[in-house]
């Protein structure tokens, strides 16, 4: 069987949240009879949808994680049959994963929906690593540049996958 790109940064969390005093099982995550690539069930009742992005750009140092529309229908029909999802961002240069709850992720779309005062296409995720300090993630102002939108999310480096079993 080859070897995908996923398969390697989705693997790299995977083996984190099995190596957690709690975790018990892991499967691949059906939704009408049909297996997602990008979410698993943890412990029977815990979701993990996983995206990865291999490096920052190289003006802002930001990891951008895209989801579009057919993203966003899958993690709404993942959290209806799910008590806790959580969305796992592989920053692969950084080696860090970015743990943030299907709830944040939807307060940060809903976000800039209002702002823009329209649904769009799709929406991006933008997670910045500062040396030294935790992880931030926002999504910038709609047709302005250089503009984060609202407060960043502070997410602590070592909350994953904790997070997942708290």
């Amino acid at each position: 069987m080859r070897i995908h790109d996923d398969h390697l940064y989705h693997g790299a969390a995977l083996i984190q949240i099995a190596e957690h005093q709690q975790f018990t099982a892991i499967n691949a995550l059906k939704l009408k009879n049909k297996i997602l690539r990008t979410a698993y069930k943890v412990n029977d009742d815990i979701g993990v949808y996983l995206k990865y992005t291999r490096r920052p750009t190289k003006t802002f140092r930001e990891y951008r994680f895209t989801f579009n529309n057919d993203h966003l229908k899958e993690l709404s029909d993942i959290s209806d049959v799910i008590n806790s999802l959580f969305l796992a961002l592989v920053c692969v240069k950084a080696r860090e994963v970015c743990c943030l709850s299907y709830r944040k992720f939807t307060a940060l779309i809903k976000r800039r929906k209002r702002a823009k005062k329209a649904d769009e296409d799709q929406y991006t995720l933008l997670v910045t690593i500062p040396q030294g300090k935790s992880i931030r993630v926002y999504v910038n102002a709609p047709g302005e540049k250089k503009t984060i939108l609202g407060k960043q999310l502070i997410v602590p480096r070592n909350s994953f996958p904790m997070k997942l079993f708290g």
